[in-house]
């Protein structure tokens, strides 16, 4: 039964390390990702259950296993959902390397099953082990690099450009599947300043986006 857990654990470290990082340019040997595996714990969240708290500083480095988390803040304007994360997604990390709170709320958006490193364990993990820390580090890069491009690309668009975008982006086997709740609350923030742009109750939402192109004619149907 040991053996058993030792190989599910190891199998599940294996698959986090193919979820960060290059393995061309940092490689990891088995000792790497059996350290990972003695630090990794399961957690399961119901839908709607938060995991981090904005103001404060993360307890966890966080790995989507199954599932699906949404990123909010909340202003004047209401509550506004920023980005999803789903099954591979890394989130806490940053916090965690600079030493400042989170900016925003982590919550489940449906029943989630995510594998948490704590603090302690993160850093040791770091500490010790040299190409884990360089493939972790090259992973932080990648997520920084998209977040610019993805900010830079939206510079100077329209809101309804800019929601299509954002639908785009968070569309899985070019399918955009969100709901109602996440749908509201990530045009919060567009229907107050776009008249006519959002009319009625939001739901549940499952948008074909093959292209960048559908993803705009969504956005064209929807001020209609």
């Amino acid at each position: 039964m040991r053996r058993r857990e030792e190989s599910a654990a190891f199998r599940e470290a294996l698959w986090v390390s193919r979820c960060v990082g290059q393995a061309e340019t940092s490689p990891l040997d088995p000792a790497d990702v059996e350290d990972l595996a003695r630090y990794l714990h399961v957690r399961t969240l119901e839908a709607g259950e938060p995991l981090q708290r904005a103001g404060v500083a993360p307890s966890a480095v966080c790995i989507v296993r199954e599932g699906c988390l949404e990123l909010a803040v909340t202003g004047a304007s209401g509550r506004v959902v920023i980005q999803t994360l789903r099954p591979g997604s890394v989130d806490g990390d940053i916090q965690l390397l600079l030493g400042i709170p989170m900016p925003y709320e982590t919550r489940a958006n449906t029943a989630t099953t995510c594998l948490l490193l704590h603090r302690a364990d993160f850093e040791e993990l770091l500490a010790t082990r040299p190409q884990l820390s360089r493939r972790w580090l090259t992973s932080v890069a990648q997520r920084l690099a998209r977040s610019h491009s993805r900010l830079t690309s939206l510079l100077g668009e329209p809101l309804d450009v800019q929601v299509a975008q954002l639908l785009f982006d968070e569309s899985v086997d070019d399918v955009v599947v969100l709901p109602q709740t996440t749908v509201a609350a990530l045009w919060a923030y567009v229907g107050r300043r776009s008249t006519g742009f959002f009319a009625g109750s939001p739901r549940a939402v499952s948008w074909r986006s093959a292209t960048a192109r559908s993803a705009f004619s969504t956005a064209q149907l929807l001020r209609q």
